[in-house]
Formats: C-alpha cells, sequence, structure tokens
C-alpha cells in the first residue's frame, strides 16, 4: 500500500504541471493587452504601463514568467492583482464559498442519484423506472442555464421558496438551489449508472445463490447487490467532485455566486495571469486528490481487490 501511494503521488506532479503549463500558455496567448485594459478609455501613459509590466513580469517571455510562478507557487506566493490584491487572500476569500456550493451539491447528487438508481434498478420495467428514467434523461438534455432560470423563476419569482441570488456571503439556505441545479446534470447520471449496475447484479448467480440459502432481501440488497454495484457510482463520484468546483462558474454567475467560478471568470476578462493558474493549479490538487482517495475505497468496497 505504501509503495502504491507514493507513486501516485509523483504521478501527481507531471500532471499538475502540465495543466498549469497549459493553462498559463492559454492566457498567456489571450489577445489584447492587459495593462492598457486597466486605463479603460483614458491615454495610455507609456512609462506607467511599462513599470506595470516590470512589476508583474509581463515584460519577461513566456517560458520565463511561467518558472517565476512555479517559484513563488512553492512558498504560495501567488503574486498580486492588478488592483494590488494578493491572490491568496482573494482565493481565500471565494473558496470557502465554491467548497460549501460543491459539497451541498455533491450530498444531493450521491443521495439522490443513488437512492433513485437503486430503485430504479431494483424494480426495472416498473411504472416509476420509466418515471425516473424519463427524468434524468430531461436533466440531461437540458444545459444547466436553462434549469437555473427555471428554478429561479419557479421556485423563487413564483412559490418565493429559495431565494433567487446568494450574493457575496451566502448561507446554507442561499446555496440551496444553486447547489441542486449544479448538481442536478450529475445527479441524472448516477441514477442511470446506478440502475444499469443494480439491474446488471440483481441476475447474477450469486444474488440467487444468496436468495437460495434464505437471506432476506434486505441483507442480499445491502450486502451483496450494493456493494457491487457502487465502484463505478464511487469513481463517479470521486471524479465529479473537483469537477463541481471547477464547473461552477455558470451556476455562480446565474445565481450572482462570489466564487472561485466567478472570480475566475473576472479574472480572464481582465488578462490576470496569476490569478487563473493560481486558481486552476488549486483545482487540480483537488480532482487528482478525490481520485486518489477513491482508488482507496476501492478496497473497502470490493474485498477482491489489492494493492501491491
Amino acid at each position: 500500500m505504501g509503495k502504491y501511494l507514493l507513486r501516485r503521488i509523483l504521478q501527481m506532479i507531471p500532471v499538475v504541471l502540465g495543466t498549469t503549463l497549459l493553462v498559463y500558455a492559454l492566457v498567456f496567448a489571450l489577445p489584447g493587452d492587459p495593462v492598457k485594459a486597466m486605463f479603460g478609455d483614458k491615454p495610455v501613459n507609456e512609462a506607467v504601463a511599462a513599470q506595470i509590466r516590470a512589476e508583474y513580469n509581463l515584460d519577461k517571455p513566456f517560458f520565463i514568467q511561467y518558472l517565476l510562478f512555479l517559484k513563488n507557487a512553492l512558498s504560495l506566493n501567488f503574486g498580486q492583482t492588478f488592483s494590488g490584491q494578493p491572490v491568496i487572500e482573494e482565493i481565500g476569500r471565494a473558496f470557502p464559498v465554491t467548497i460549501r456550493l460543491a459539497l451541498m451539491a455533491f450530498v444531493f447528487e450521491a443521495l439522490f442519484g443513488v437512492v433513485f438508481g437503486v430503485i430504479s434498478g431494483l424494480k426495472k420495467g416498473k411504472w416509476y423506472d420509466s418515471v425516473i428514467l424519463i427524468v434524468s434523461l430531461l436533466l440531461i438534455s437540458v444545459p444547466t442555464f436553462v434549469t437555473g432560470f427555471v428554478g429561479q423563476y419557479v421556485f423563487g419569482v413564483k412559490l418565493r421558496w429559495l431565494p433567487v441570488t446568494a450574493g457575496s456571503n451566502p448561507g446554507f439556505f442561499e446555496l440551496l438551489m444553486p447547489a441542486m441545479v449544479l448538481g442536478s446534470v450529475s445527479m441524472a447520471y448516477i441514477i442511470r449508472l446506478a440502475r444499469s449496475e443494480v439491474s446488471s447484479n440483481v441476475a447474477l448467480d450469486y444474488v440467487r445463490t444468496a436468495r437460495a440459502k434464505g437471506m432476506s432481501n434486505t441483507s442480499v440488497t445491502f450486502r451483496h447487490i450494493l456493494r457491487n454495484s457502487m465502484i463505478p457510482v464511487v469513481t463517479y463520484l470521486g471524479q465529479d467532485l473537483g469537477a463541481l468546483m471547477g464547473g461552477a462558474m455558470i451556476t455562480e454567475q446565474i445565481f450572482n455566486i462570489h466564487g472561485i467560478g466567478y472570480l475566475t471568470y473576472q479574472s480572464i476578462l481582465k488578462g490576470e495571469a496569476n490569478m487563473v493558474v493560481s486558481i486552476v493549479t488549486l483545482l487540480t490538487l483537488v480532482f487528482v486528490i478525490c481520485n486518489l482517495l477513491v482508488d482507496m475505497l476501492y478496497a473497502a468496497l470490493d474485498p477482491r481487490i489489492r494493492y501491491a
């Protein structure tokens, strides 16, 4: 186990470096001059512009800029924004909001996705199986921004059950509807994945043998069917937790949530490469750590899996 963990941790290093290099190159290739954009409609003072470029290393070649970013990132010094605020402080204010949103969406999709998927798989061919499949297909087909606007209109404007927007410091109640919108598509995929796995495992020989020995349906379902059906679901959930944090940009824009997605969007518009790459680096670390934890869970779900 120790050697496996060490090997996986070493594999994370080129993933993080490659991701940051790619994103840094994309931001560097964006058209326009971020320094000139700071002046807006005012005339550009070339002396001041040159001073700003030197301060933020924008006058250096691309690869030198990237190496300087990596050097500073090792000490958690991601530099400053064009407004003079430390990048790490801006991320520190926005990241907890996105964490709360992503965790709420994760719990929502995991709970309802697994429950409805298991019900649909155990009762395959029944009328509620058809209803669950239709609803899941509808959620997959409709874009997130449409689901968000419909949720705002129905639950916020008409029924007045939930707030329409969340604001800069939202609580649980304000994040409830955005979390459901963010997790709705993933919930639909989990429903269909769990249904497929459960319905295929129900017909296997070991399940018939367990029932022939006199085991109750509850014991067969929880000890045999669910345990063997959850491995693909756990794999999807582990990957999706990181994706929820990185993919919350549209949801945060719809509900005016000042999280990582909102901050990333604003940074891209301003051409702040340090901010964008710092956020992507953080999200990449979250993603690879989640995948590592999922691999560790495999052995708990399936005793046949062991790590040499």
